[in-house]
Parts: C-alpha cells; structure tokens; sequence
C-alpha cells in the first residue's frame, strides 16, 4: 500500500520540523518520517543539552564568584545525575510540545526508517511505501568517528550527556565548536582540561578574538597544545594515553578522551544512489540555492547539506523552501550572508559578517577596524583582570559595518540585535549616534573612537 501526501519530510530536527509546519500551515499534506526523538541532534544531542550544562558551568563560576561579594555561601559540587534528571524532564517538555504541535497542525507522523525506491517514493521499515511529488531530506549528520587503534576509548559528543560525574582528568582532541565549548564548561565544572588540535581553534572566527580567548582558556588552567595529530589511545593502568608522535612519550593519562572531530552527514541508508541524488566527497546531499538537488522535486536541508551547520540555519532554510514550493513564494531561498553565529566558550564569542582578514583580502586599504578591551563591571567587582574584546570591522569613506565580533560576558545576548543592524547596512555613524545604556557591555559597541 502506498500512501499519498504533498510532502515527505525525511528527518524531524530542527530544519525537518520547520519544514514540515510551514508546509502545513500552507495546506500542504505533510508525512514526516524519523526513526528516533523528535527534535533531533539539537534538543537532544547537541544545543539544548550542551546549553543546560554551559548554564550550569556558569553557576558553578558565579558560586566562587559570589564569596568574593560577601555572600555567606561555600560552592560546592554539581550533583551531576540531578542534573541530568532536570535537563531531562526539560528536554521531556520539548518533545511532548513537539508532538502536540505536529498533531495540531495534522502532519503524519511515521516513526520508521525509510529510504528511497523512486524519486518520488519512499519505503518505509514495515515495508509500507509513502509517495508525494516533493521530498525533503533532513536527515542532520553525527560526530565523525575516526579509523584508528583505541578510538573506543573515548567519548563523542553524543557521549557526554550520558556522564553521571565528572571525569578528573580529560583530553578534548579538536579545535572546533564542540571542542572549545566542552573545554570551558568541563573545566568549570572541576575537570582538569586538555586540547589537542591540529592547528589554531575556532578557524571561521577573526583571529585576534580567537588569540583573546586562548588567553582566557589559559588563566582558566586550560592547556590548549596546537600542531598535533593524534593517531592512537591506550589504556593503562591509571587511564588512557594518547599517541600523537609530537613528543618524547605518550600524553596522559587521562580519566575520559573527548573526540571532537567533526561531523558526517547521515545519508548512507536513504538510498540515494538508487535515485541519482548527488553528494561531494564528504557525502553531504549537494544542493543548489534553491535547496534543490540534482533530481526534480528531491530538496535537502539543514546539517545533511554541509552548509553553515547551525540549528538556525537549517529552521530558515526549511521554512524558506516551504514558502517556495506551497506559499506561491516563489523567490523564497535562504540567505546565507551575514549569518550571526556564537560558541559558547567560557566566555562566549560570536561574529556576524566578516572577519578583518575576510575583509582586507576582499576590500584591501578600505578597511578601517575600531576595538574596544574592557573588564566587564561583574569581573571587577570581584577582582578579575581578564578583559572582554568587541570588534567593529568597517569599510569604505561612510565605514560601513561589515563585521561585527564579540568575546565576553553575554556576548551570546547582545550579539543578535547587532545582527539586525549589519544585515540592514549600518554604518559606524549610526552606532555612534545611538545613545548608550549604561552601565552594560553593550554600549562599548557605540562609544568606540
């Protein structure tokens, strides 16, 4: 039996769900397939976990840091399997709206495996087939595991939400997002921390805001070792040691070995050679502007794709390309410039447009830079140096603002205004006519000289 729709959705992430609500807010009939938890990577696996922990790393930093106020209060512990007891039960709500939602707005839920059998038709795993003149696929990716001796010894990311202490000591190979941000939030959780990257970290970010958090990672007790190649972990009597031929003998040991490696898309099950859909080498679904793959009425969207891997990214892009094939919108598509984007290090950092090096490489002499290095009113208060750094990168006579780069306390908050700014083509004027609010961060964005 085949069951017909206007849309098969493959994947219920973030960009799967966004996809199919706008469809169906548009009329359109919607099937959406997803073997595991609505939500995906993002809810349950990645933002929304990740999130939960880095929140409460920030508490176990304002613990310490209310003492020096003169708070009567000793910090103490996470009590790490509460915690996961409340992140889950939040996580629980987030599912539970999801398909109350899905319900409401009358998508077909299928919670099976399925690939494809035409360019059109999907089979399901009880061999049932679903068939609809438009597919997406939103199947997300998983973290990269790597081929060589003892990677079973560590962890993924997926792995860390499983913990129920602490591990004393632990080594993140990777420089990446998830590298960067377990490492700060593990360390002020009471982890001793570790990095082990090939080369710099964070490469999309502007250098100088990178070099800046290094900085911090440093007085944190972070050791960050660069140029490194890991080729193998052992286990020994006191933990796990690493192989990266960099030195005399092993590092470590180690009580847990984080592997933040990368990401893979997940489309090896889907049967897309069966239909023609192209990948690139990485086996990302290729895509053009439009969302559209190489077969008629096939779309991909979000992680799968490869392009700006980011929950917000793959929520526009889907309910773009819904506009486009059932809104009547028929010039909806994603815009993938000046994308605002943040890590969440201890302390967070963000950027929305170009870095300086982006910007001299495209506009040369034209580029005018204006920082700001500050402590924050927080830190100081209870004694601490360490600086934040924000980053205007201007360009041309009118110095339009091109990129816009923050590190520091609530950069993650006040970055995402500033984004609306830079999409709408301020320039530095416009900044420095903008009245501060005071005392905050934020308006050092419109007092620099």
């Amino acid at each position: 039996m085949t069951a017909s729709h206007d849309l098969i959705v493959l994947g219920a992430g973030s960009g799967g769900l966004a996809t199919a609500f706008r469809a169906a807010r548009h009329g359109a009939r919607v099937a959406l397939v997803e073997p595991r938890e609505l939500g995906g990577t993002c809810v349950h696996r990645g933002c929304v976990p990740k999130k939960a922990m880095w929140i409460a790393a920030q508490w176990a930093q304002e613990q310490r840091w209310a003492t020096a106020l003169g708070f009567d209060a000793q910090p103490g512990p996470l009590d790490w399997r509460h915690f996961r007891e409340v992140r889950a039960a939040y996580i629980g709500r987030i599912d539970q709206r999801y398909a109350e939602r899905l319900q409401q707005a009358g998508v077909e839920v299928m919670q099976q495996h399925a690939r494809f059998v035409a360019a059109d038709t999907v089979e399901l795993a009880d061999g049932s087939r679903a068939q609809a003149p438009h597919v997406v696929i939103a199947t997300g990716a998983r973290p990269r595991r790597l081929n060589i001796p003892g990677f079973e010894l560590g962890l993924v990311s997926d792995d860390i939400f499983a913990l129920d202490a602490a591990p004393r000591r632990v080594a993140i190979v990777g420089g990446g997002y998830v590298a960067v941000e377990f490492a700060g939030l593990l360390r002020a959780l009471g982890c001793s921390v570790e990095m082990l990257a090939r080369k710099r970290l964070l490469g999309s970010f502007d250098a100088e805001l990178v070099s800046a958090l290094r900085e911090h990672m440093h007085g944190q007790g972070i050791a960050v070792h660069l140029d490194t190649d890991v080729h193998a972990a052992r286990r020994v009597d006191d933990g796990i040691v690493l192989d990266d031929g960099a030195l005399a003998g092993p590092r470590g040991p180690y009580d847990a070995v984080l592997w933040a490696v990368g990401r893979v898309p997940n489309t090896e099950s889907l049967g897309l050679d069966a239909v023609g859909v192209a990948r690139d080498d990485k086996g990302h679904v290729a895509t053009d502007a439009w969302q559209d793959t190489n077969v008629a009425g096939i779309h991909a969207v979000g992680d799968v794709t490869g392009r700006h891997e980011l929950t917000p990214v793959a929520v526009a892009t889907g309910r773009a390309l819904a506009d486009r094939l059932f809104g009547g919108q028929e010039q909806a598509r994603m815009d993938y410039r000046n994308i605002p984007t943040v890590v969440f290090s201890k302390p967070p950092m963000g950027r929305v447009g170009l870095t300086e090096h982006e910007a001299r490489e495209r506009h040369g002499e034209a580029v005018r830079v204006h920082c700001s290095r500050f402590t924050p009113m927080a830190w100081a208060l209870v004694g601490k140096r360490e600086q934040s750094l924000m980053k205007l990168v201007c360009v041309g006579e009118d110095e339009r603002v091109v990129g816009i780069h923050l590190l520091g306390p609530s950069a993650d908050e006040m970055l995402q205004g500033f984004a609306v700014a830079l999409k709408r083509g301020i320039c530095k004027r416009d900044l420095d006519a903008t009245v501060a609010i005071h005392p905050t961060s934020a308006e050092e964005l419109v007092l620099m000289d």
